[in-house]
């Protein structure tokens, strides 16, 4: 629905005083939109009581109360645009009432009249703004009740992240809070209303390809180059050069990254850090999918130890090209180090006693 947000506003503020008028138009931003430098609608800035006051050489507690005498004035006029009134009261029921300011201004009032929204909210009788704390951000309720039902509801779904100890899409998580959603409401609740009540909570996020956890998560908010190159990797579920995964990084929008990526820096990160295993020249992987630490001598010897039984080339071979990305002889001439490894009568392969104790 279209509204005139402008034009509504400055018949709320007709026939004030004119300072009073321009006291409210500065300190919610009501002048006329401007363009910015791409062209886009912007609102324009909402002021401050200071700076209100040293236009007026007077103290910020005066511009406050000039404010709030003109309220009951305009509060009178509400009757005169119940319907817009009614559309905001619609619009935040559809979203069970609750709705994070920033994105409720948006959605009723695009990016040129977030601020003529605002205002109209603060005077409606059936909305109040929930400041922001510590744990949410501020939300626009029309039901004062509804502030401890979603406040249940997050506490359930970071419990529900917490065991599962990882990300879902919104569909998925829906899914899985399905029940616990009817136990806390005693009501269906909608997939939209659920993403309604999560958008508040600072301690859950969604990283950008849309999948909700918890913000300390570094599949949501990946912190430097090392979980960046851990992420790829994961992503891409096969052992990488380190050239492949700095590009990757430069190029993946799920990353959201910014600034310039360095291979250097890349490959250094991934050398330090144990997540990663160097299985080939210049090629990691990760050590969660079963690769072991070492140069190929050492795979070699932990092979052999595991086995407990003497192993042919020919099945080191394969065993070891498992964990490293080598060529054939590189394995071969590994297994020539008799200080390490000796063959049997039958040509099979032990470890030598001398480093096995």
């Amino acid at each position: 629905m279209k509204f005139n947000y402008q034009k509504i506003c400055s018949s709320f503020l007709k026939n004030l005083p004119q300072r009073t008028t321009d006291i409210i138009e500065r300190r919610f931003g009501l002048g006329t939109p401007y363009q910015n430098k791409f062209g886009a609608g912007q609102a324009a800035k909402r002021e401050t009581l200071e700076t209100i006051g040293e236009s007026y050489s007077i103290t910020r507690e005066r511009v406050r109360q000039i404010e709030k005498e003109g309220f009951p004035e305009i509060q009178s006029r509400i009757k005169e645009y119940q319907g817009v009134f009614r559309y905001f009261d619609n619009v935040l029921k559809s979203f069970g009432d609750i709705k994070k300011e920033e994105t409720l201004l948006k959605f009723l009032g695009g990016e040129s009249s977030q601020n003529h929204v605002f205002f109209l909210l603060t005077i409606g009788d059936n909305f109040e703004k929930i400041p922001e704390t510590q744990d949410f951000y501020s939300f626009w309720t029309r039901k004062k009740e509804s502030v401890d039902l979603v406040k249940k509801i997050v506490k359930s779904t970071i419990k529900e992240l917490e065991n599962k100890k990882r990300p879902f899409v919104l569909d998925k998580l829906f899914r899985i809070q399905k029940t616990n959603l009817l136990k806390i409401s005693n009501r269906k609740l909608s997939k939209d209303i659920f993403n309604s009540h999560l958008e508040i909570s600072k301690e859950i996020q969604k990283n950008s390809e849309g999948q909700f956890g918890l913000k300390n998560w570094l599949e949501i908010n990946p912190r430097g180059v090392k979980d960046k190159s851990y992420l790829v990797l994961k992503r891409e579920k096969k052992p990488l050069h380190f050239t492949q995964i700095s590009d990757l990084i430069k190029n993946s929008s799920f990353l959201s990254q910014k600034g310039e990526v360095h291979v250097a820096t890349v490959h250094n990160e991934l050398i330090k850090d144990s997540r990663f295993i160097l299985v080939g020249r210049g090629l990691y992987a990760l050590k969660e999918w079963g690769y072991t630490s070492g140069v190929v001598k050492d795979v070699i010897f932990n092979t052999l130890r595991e086995s407990k039984r003497p192993l042919s080339k020919e099945e080191i071979l394969r065993k070891v090209l498992k964990q490293r990305v080598v060529k054939e002889n590189t394995v071969f001439l590994n297994l020539q180090n008799k200080e390490y490894f000796l063959k049997d009568s039958q040509g099979k392969y032990t470890i030598n006693p001398i480093k096995e104790a």
